[in-house]
């Protein structure tokens, strides 16, 4: 019955006062019955029924779709997004996951009434979750991802639109678990109305980085910079940057910000070659004193920074500190066991000095020096330029290719061939009195010789002195290398200065034979070693070619040997007739060096150090699997052609003792093999800021990394990792 008519029917039959008071109550209880039949088709249809869809439970998340409105229509995109609740402690990743991780990811289809589909997410501000020396950008909690979903006419007899998608995401806690779920819900066809899930859009927007209103520029060495009027010490008390590819920076290194009036500067660390960059695109994040923060969406521009004059003094004194390092780094280099090879040539040279004239002590030391410092600025300039091509070379680079693990092998053949007395590279005969005046170009051979043999390992503080060296102005690396050189030569030059410490060396005499001699020893060793690192280069193959070689440079120097110890008594056509034997054989052995560099480059199984029992191969997936299940893990960077690493393993890592602690301790020993270029163990070194092997790093199960010197012992090893538990 209509109201209207329900009203009057009850107004013309007025009984009694008492009946009156009960027909009132009769009228209030007819008009809430119509009042609820009216309005049942409203509560029952409510938005919230569909604007999100069914829930589906994962193992640490609760997903499902939200839409913006109930209702949708042809030619207006539906606002809609997937939702996940995560469990506390739990989170998940964004577009940019950082060090670990992988962002979420959605497909979402449309059909019915209308058609459309979608996979673009626009990414929300993330949070930055360091862990360790690793750094992720993630989402924790209530979590809402939006996407537009664009609708065209498609069904014209149906007035449903039908939604489905697929979404799968990756959640971590201490470990990582993939997830995933198909969602669906349906709409109404019609003009769009907010829904109940509205305010969670909106809250979302809230959350939003903005388009940046300043000006983003950034320099080859990663410094960035955003200019505008309104930026002060009292507008900024902090910034940061997430870039939004992965692999750009170190994400972990302190940014260093910088605020001044009209400009905000940060300092970041690439791990790729910034001058090759086009654009750097990401988030910059400003806080202010109080803590609010202001997220900007950039995309700067490569130029020229305007440094400022904090940023200027604490270059310069970086640029002192990296000068230290390497002369300090330079002069332990004499100690490490990767000089050994050439300690053979030094002490030989330095007995010479003992009782020769003032000046030949001092050209000597000089010639030396020079050798040694020529050659560090010399591979100092070939690692930047190699940079600058886009190359991830590192200290120590040349080492990993087989050809120069050759011609370095031939070398020091020949320098043996030398010390035996089978040639001289000087004039002088080969049989000349110990006191003979040398030729200055052996000091200067002997300078470079010690660079080349030594460059394959680090010495503390290099380590820290090269990575500053390869990031900053090339004038100022160059430096930096040069004082490198200059502490590897140091103790050859205040031998030469003070004459005091030249006399009380023994007087030379024919025992100076014998010793140059035995000399040659430790150089045929470093040949055999040598052999090995080109095997595991480039195969088992190699060695024939390396054996070929140094048997036509052992017939050259003979031949040429022979040439000078008969040089009085051989005729002009004899010593014509062998000096072009050994020319042939000479060119015969540089012959086989396209045929080394071919058979170089053709994979072999055998490559790749062999691993011990108990020992895995470094890879940052394994490290962050090992440290999310809560062990410790024991990174040990390593090279088959680093003398100092091989040494390291052999007495403090793979002997029992060690072993043992491992084990007690839970901790997992990666080792990675850095003989051959990867790119990863290159990227790991250079965002712990190291450039070279040996690099060791025990990152525990709970606390910060620890980082331990370039020379480990046992009792070094096992009270590092039994200190944190």
């Amino acid at each position: 019955m209509p109201f209207s008519r329900l009203t009057a029917f009850n107004r013309s039959s007025a009984p009694a006062p008492m009946q009156a008071k009960g027909n009132r109550r009769g009228l209030v209880g007819w008009l809430a019955l119509s009042v609820a039949i009216l309005a049942a088709p409203f509560v029952f249809s409510h938005p919230s029924a569909a604007a999100e869809s069914p829930q589906v439970k994962t193992g640490h998340s609760i997903a499902s779709l939200i839409t913006f409105s109930d209702t949708v229509e042809a030619g207006s995109p539906l606002r809609i997004a997937l939702r996940l609740q995560l469990q506390h402690g739990w989170h998940t990743y964004w577009q940019n996951p950082g060090d670990a991780g992988d962002p979420p990811a959605i497909t979402i289809k449309a059909d019915g009434a209308l058609q459309g589909s979608t996979q673009t997410i626009q990414w929300p501000v993330p949070q930055r979750i360091p862990d360790s020396s690793l750094m992720s950008y993630a989402y924790t909690g209530d979590v809402i991802l939006p996407l537009e979903l664009p609708l065209q006419p498609a069904d014209q007899k149906s007035d449903k639109v039908n939604i489905k998608a697929h979404a799968s995401w990756l959640v971590c806690e201490h470990v990582c678990v993939p997830e995933e779920a198909d969602l669906a819900l349906t709409l109404d066809k019609g003009p769009p109305a907010p829904s109940a899930q509205a305010p969670l859009f909106e809250q979302t927007l809230q959350h939003m980085a903005v388009p940046s209103p300043y000006t983003a520029t950034f320099s080859s060495n990663g410094v960035l910079q955003l200019t505008g009027k309104d930026l002060s010490p009292t507008s900024v008390s902090d910034a940061w940057f997430m870039p939004e590819q992965q692999g750009q920076i170190t994400e972990a290194a302190a940014q260093k910000p910088i605020i001044s009036d009209g400009s905000v500067t940060l300092h970041l660390k690439p791990t790729t070659d910034f001058s090759a960059l086009r654009s750097l695109s990401g988030i910059v994040v400003l806080k202010d004193k109080a803590g609010t923060e202001r997220a900007l969406q950039i995309h700067a521009n490569p130029g020229t920074v305007t440094d400022t004059s904090e940023n200027t003094l604490s270059a310069s004194t970086g640029f002192m500190q990296q000068m230290l390092f390497a002369f300090i780094g330079g002069l332990i280099l004499n100690l490490m066991p990767c000089v050994f090879p050439i300690l053979a040539m030094k002490a030989l040279a330095i007995t010479r000095l003992g009782h020769a004239a003032r000046r030949e002590q001092i050209l000597s030391a000089v010639c030396y020096a020079a050798g040694v410092i020529g050659s560090f600025t010399l591979l100092g300039a070939t690692m930047m330029a190699a940079r600058l091509t886009g190359a991830a070379t590192g200290w120590g680079f040349q080492f990993q290719s087989p050809l120069f693990v050759g011609m370095i092998c031939w070398l020091l053949f020949a320098m043996a061939l030398n010390l035996l007395g089978v040639f001289s590279f000087s004039a002088v005969s080969i049989n000349s009195a110990p006191h003979t005046r040398h030729s200055l170009w052996n000091d200067v051979l002997t300078g470079v010789l010690a660079v080349v043999v030594a460059s394959p390992c680090t010495a503390p503080f290099m380590g820290v002195a090269i990575a500053g060296a390869l990031s900053g102005p090339p004038i100022a690396g160059l430096t930096v290398f040069a004082a490198l050189g200059l502490g590897l030569a140091l103790p050859y030059l205040l031998i030469a200065t003070f004459p005091s410490c030249a006399r009380i060396l023994p007087r030379p005499g024919a025992w100076m034979v014998y010793l140059r001699q035995f000399l040659a020893f430790p150089l045929l060793a470093s040949c055999v070693w040598l052999l090995w690192v080109a095997t595991l280069e480039g195969g088992a193959s190699i060695v024939v070619l390396l054996g070929a070689g140094m048997v036509l440079l052992g017939l050259a120097a003979w031949v040429h040997g022979l040439t000078q110890t008969h040089q009085n008594t051989l005729s002009d056509h004899k010593r014509f007739a062998l000096h072009g034997l050994a020319l042939l054989a000479l060119l015969g052995a540089l012959s086989l060096l396209p045929v080394l560099r071919q058979q170089a480059a053709i994979p072999s199984s055998t490559q790749g150090m062999t691993l011990p029992e108990g020992v895995e191969a470094f890879s940052t997936a394994r490290l962050q699997t090992l440290h999310d299940s809560g062990k410790g893990v024991f990174v040990d960077m390593t090279a088959a052609w680093c003398i100092t690493c091989l040494v390291n393993e052999r007495v403090a890592l793979d002997v029992p003792d060690v072993r043992e602690a491992f084990k007690t301790q839970n901790v997992t020993l990666l080792r990675g093999d850095w003989t051959t270029h990867d790119a990863a163990i290159t990227a790991f070194l250079r965002q712990h800021g190291r450039d070279g092997v040996p690099f060791y790093l025990f990152i525990p199960a709970n606390g910060a990394p620890i980082t331990l010197p370039q020379v480990l012992t046992p009792g070094l090893v096992i009270k590092t990792i039994s200190s944190i538990r």
